[in-house]
């Protein structure tokens, strides 16, 4: 019988984590084989899902990193359990098409966010579309990140961006230091839209795109949607959902 695929982190935590499920999956036969148990922290996650996007299997990942978001805490006692009763949750990632300053097209994708920044210390000068309708004719600013919802209280929180609820159907635009207009706080749109990034003035202010953790440089325009044809399974314990993780950061926001 198959046994779930077990991927570790190099460092010691995540090592000594996956000994102990390794001898502990021995004694339960009844986990699926369609399981994948990622070992490491949230880099690490992000890392192993876009390596295995074209895998049709639910991943759970164990947290030996610092914040461990995208990850479930690791009980020695309850692990086992916890795995063999998670519920999954499925979410698509956002694909970035960059062209740059010598016509290369690149394209990556992001489960977290796509983020636009200056490459100099010139500010960007930005132009942002979604769909036909421009967002912001003229953005001045360290640069702008769009975010998913899974990705809505990372990167995206540090620059003031709003928390999303894991089933909003919604994107989050948020400029990065937004020097004119100083007072744009961004903008919440529709998971449907296709967005535009134009660098205005590529050769003095520069730009790089950043999917996640994938970097193109000098971009003249970036395109970002959703991958609707991607779709990540990821299992989480029920008590601990990425939902709950969501709103205990909602809240929190709400009452800082």
């Amino acid at each position: 019988m198959m046994k779930p695929i077990i991927i570790s982190d190099s460092n010691k935590k995540s090592l000594k984590i996956k000994s102990f499920i390794i001898k502990n999956i021995k004694k339960n036969p009844l986990l699926k084989s369609n399981l994948v148990i990622v070992i490491g922290g949230d880099g690490f996650m992000l890392k192993t899902l876009k390596k295995n996007k074209n895998l049709s299997k639910s991943f759970y990942g164990i947290n030996a990193g610092n914040y461990g978001f995208l990850m479930n805490k690791f009980l020695p006692k309850y692990t086992i359990k916890n795995l063999s009763k998670a519920k999954m949750i499925t979410i698509s990632p956002l694909e970035m098409i960059v062209r740059n300053k010598q016509g290369l097209i690149k394209k990556s994708i992001a489960i977290n966010e796509v983020s636009i920044l200056r490459q100099s210390r010139q500010a960007a000068s930005l132009l942002i579309q979604a769909g036909s309708k421009t967002i912001i004719k003229r953005l001045i600013s360290d640069g702008v990140l769009v975010s998913t919802p899974a990705g809505s209280t990372a990167y995206n929180l540090s620059v003031h961006g709003p928390i999303l609820s894991l089933h909003s159907k919604k994107l989050s635009v948020s400029p990065i230091s937004a020097f004119r207009p100083r007072r744009w706080r961004g903008k919440i749109i529709s998971d449907k839209s296709i967005i535009k990034i134009k660098n205005l003035n590529p050769k003095k202010r520069p730009i790089s795109a950043v999917a996640d953790n994938l970097e193109v440089r000098n971009a003249k325009t970036i395109k970002i949607k959703i991958n609707k044809k991607i779709k990540f399974n990821l299992l989480y314990d029920s008590n601990r959902s990425l939902q709950k993780k969501i709103k205990i950061e909602q809240l929190r926001k709400e009452t800082s």
